[in-house]
């Protein structure tokens, strides 16, 4: 059986493990993310000198990645990422095939091959957590754009306040911290003393917390349905920090209740499903995602 070594590069770590055809993970590791480009090759080099049996190498990576050029572009927590081009670099130092991809096209297809989405040709996935994320698939390969920003979700407008005559965003207004700050700001507290999964769990139990996190499910909820009817996927999956609470669909729900009992002439309501994959998601996709152009 064949088999592939994965990383999944991150702000603080870089996690890594053997990857096979069938999407099982195996000896997985991770190392502190270096400081320098020269050090994140040289960490790579020698894990990769560890397994000798490998088809090739995939990579999960934040940023606007071009999978076919092998830049990364845009800006993310590392910046001596974005500029050189990466996939040729190591594709020379290991002599093996290297393929790369954005973080959240490659947790979207890790649900694509062997999560909820395994039967759907066309999806979205979103990322909700600090901010808002996603992916849009299309026969079951990532849908880039013309500027590798599709899926971008967060920079979608979701109000306009007519007295701050300021327009905000989805990441603006339906993310977990967006949440938290809101809460802090009525309380007249430091956000940063507030717990964002309290927040949460105890909503039903403190009436300025139950507000925003209304809020937060009525933008999500929004979100959706607008992707449902630019789009028309066959379903919407949601990863994030967000997607490890118990009662999601179930509030998400709520909210598309009145949505469609208000706009009546709407009638395709959104598939919602909650994703499968938690931690091994990046590097099950970028697996996935190298055997698709091999």
């Amino acid at each position: 059986m064949k088999k592939y070594l994965a990383f999944d590069v991150g702000g603080t770590s870089v996690k890594y493990a053997v990857v096979n055809e069938e999407g099982e993970v195996s000896s997985s590791n991770k190392f502190k993310t270096p400081d320098t480009l020269e050090k994140m090759y040289q960490e790579i080099e020698n894990v990769a000198h560890e397994y000798q049996d490998i088809e090739g190498i995939a990579l999960s990576m934040p940023g606007a990645v071009d999978s076919d050029g092998g830049i990364i572009y845009g800006s993310s927590a590392i910046d001596y990422i974005h500029g050189p081009n990466i996939k040729e670099d190591l594709k020379q130092r290991l002599n093996k095939d290297v393929e790369f991809e954005n973080d959240a096209n490659c947790a979207a297809l890790a649900e694509v091959w062997k999560g909820v989405a395994c039967h759907e040709n066309d999806c979205c996935f979103i990322v909700s957590g600090t901010g808002i994320g996603g992916a849009v698939i299309k026969d079951r390969h990532v849908h880039h754009g013309n500027a590798l920003h599709g899926g971008e979700f967060g920079y979608m407008i979701m109000r306009y306040d007519q007295d701050e005559k300021k327009y905000y965003t989805w990441s603006d207004d339906g993310s977990t911290v967006a949440v938290t700050k809101r809460v802090a700001k009525e309380l007249d507290v430091d956000y940063h003393t507030l717990d964002g999964k309290e927040v949460f769990d105890q909503a039903d139990n403190n009436e300025v917390y139950k507000k925003y996190v209304d809020e937060y499910y009525r933008t999500l909820a929004m979100g959706i349905y607008n992707l449902q009817y630019a789009y028309d996927p066959s379903m919407i999956i949601i990863g994030g920090a967000i997607s490890s609470r118990s009662d999601l669909l179930d509030k998400v729900n709520e909210q598309l209740d009145i949505i469609f009992s208000q706009l009546t002439h709407a009638h395709v309501r959104p598939n919602i499903k909650v994703c499968q994959f938690g931690n091994d998601a990046n590097l099950i996709g970028a697996t996935y995602h190298y055997i698709q152009r091999h």
